[in-house]
């Protein structure tokens, strides 16, 4: 049991990733993912997204780069107030403000402002360093790892966990841990890094394309022969809408 919601332990089936990938990439084409010019700005866009649109943290973002503070030293000179006016725009930004702030006190206090010793060690000795700061869970710790670490440590976001629901390669109360193996186990290669963050960005896409919250539209999505089917010869189908996985998502559905 976990925050009152029962994880769900029974070993998941292994699913058609790769085929998954393929047809992905196919519609999409390679996504050349996370969307940041810096390691430092994938750590920030990490934190800020929870919960938030990702035009919203672009916004911000952008404001910080274009005034030449959007780095370590830059935010972390920055008081209270400022802070919080910078990070309006991307919705419960007290929030926010207090998870920035409780990263670059660990950066700062603990690593003399260097990201590249908060990022070094091996992927479990990073992911848990990144664990341990107040506001950093499983989802954001392991984009940081993989994306700005460069690191193998699978995403496990809202998309992920919908399009795995809705074609039956998992249920909504699978474990964080348990899909993240899954997806790890399943999709090896000799670059994982690059094929991981490519195939999250997949995911991304087509759940923000075809596989949405509200309104599934598998007539025109890539993934549609890989749903369950209702029957022999019948027609594909998927979970009602109001059934989408409870998940924080780093990147929400605007």
């Amino acid at each position: 049991m976990k925050g009152g919601i029962r994880v769900s332990r029974t070993p998941l089936p292994a699913p058609p990733l790769n085929e998954a990938y393929r047809l992905l990439l196919d519609r999409f084409g390679f996504q050349h993912w996370w969307p940041a010019e810096t390691p430092f700005e994938v750590c920030v866009g990490a934190i800020l997204v929870q919960n938030t649109s990702w035009t919203q943290v672009e916004r911000v973002l952008a404001m910080a780069r274009k005034g030449g503070w959007l780095t370590p030293g830059g935010l972390w000179s920055m008081d209270e107030a400022s802070l919080r006016e910078w990070l309006r725009p991307t919705g419960t930004y007290r929030v926010k403000a207090e998870r920035l702030r409780a990263f670059l006190q660990v950066l700062w206090s603990e690593h003399a402002g260097s990201l590249d010793a908060l990022l070094s060690g091996s992927r479990s000795e990073v992911r848990n360093r990144l664990l341990a700061i107040r506001g950093i869970g499983p989802e954001t710790a392991d984009c940081l790892v993989l994306y700005a670490a460069h690191q193998p440590s699978f995403v496990i976001d809202a998309y992920t966990r919908r399009v795995f629901r809705r074609h039956g390669w998992s249920g909504a109360d699978a474990a964080y841990e348990q899909l993240q193996e899954l997806c790890e186990t399943a999709l090896d290669g000799s670059d994982r890094v690059r094929f991981w963050q490519d195939f999250h960005a997949q995911m991304v896409a087509v759940g923000k394309e075809y596989c949405r919250s509200s309104e599934a539209r598998c007539e025109d999505c890539p993934l549609k022969n890989l749903l369950p089917k209702k029957e022999a010869g019948g027609s594909n189908t998927v979970n009602p809408p109001h059934q989408a996985a409870r998940s924080s998502s780093l990147l929400r559905l605007s």
